[in-house]
């Protein structure tokens, strides 16, 4: 299985729908062997056509009249998301939303780590947060390599996020997590979410205003 995966490159609109389907696929009653790209189709919202296109990358392939086995596709899914791996994961924002995101607990059960939680406000140095005790941003770097932290998460306000996003480049992280309201650069090789609630809510707002308009 995945054999494609390591010829071919898959779409970022593709990538984006791999954890939907996996998602998808957990919710699924344990009696439930197979689906078809049909009922997955159904389930989020796409065509069955796309549906057996995206997974075409995992070379996983349906058989005609049964589908794809749940179990089967749910493997092909962790190993091309990266998920039968673990991963070390850094938080820098102990306000609100690094507050939430520390006591989330379904992290782990994706393979994510949480490994540390740092912050700039000596008040709150030294508290615990999710089971985590809130540490200094100076050791960042020093944390980044002893933990093997791999994915950061900005949750900063936008003024220092470009900052902490060059000390988790420097530091050697690759893959970051953007949720301060700001537009960060970064080098070639480091790959850059960002989410925005703002931008989400003005997505809703455009869809209701064309909708009124369309009576």
């Amino acid at each position: 299985m995945l054999a494609l995966v390591k010829t071919i490159t898959i779409p970022s609109a593709t990538i984006s729908r791999l954890p939907v389907y996996l998602r998808s696929l957990g919710d699924m009653p344990p009696t439930q062997a197979t689906i078809s790209s049909e009922q997955l189709a159904q389930i989020v919202g796409l065509n069955s056509a796309q549906v057996r296109k995206d997974l075409s990358y995992l070379g996983a392939a349906g058989v005609r009249g049964v589908g794809y086995g749940v179990a089967e596709l749910r493997v092909d899914l962790r190993e091309a998301l990266g998920l039968t791996h673990g991963y070390g994961v850094a938080i820098v924002g102990a306000g609100n939303l690094g507050a939430a995101l520390s006591n989330y607990g379904g992290f782990e059960a994706w393979g994510f780590e949480m490994s540390a939680i740092l912050d700039t406000d000596a008040a709150k140095i030294g508290e615990s947060l999710g089971g985590l005790l809130i540490e200094d941003l100076v050791d960042l770097e020093r944390i980044v390599k002893q933990r093997d932290v791999a994915i950061g998460i900005v949750a900063t306000p936008a003024s220092s996020a470009q900052d902490v996003v060059n000390r988790f480049v420097k530091a050697g992280v690759r893959s970051i997590l953007n949720f301060a309201p700001a537009i960060v650069q970064v080098p070639s090789g480091v790959v850059v979410r960002r989410v925005d609630l703002s931008t989400e809510l003005q997505i809703l707002t455009y869809h209701l205003h064309h909708n009124e308009a369309a009576g």
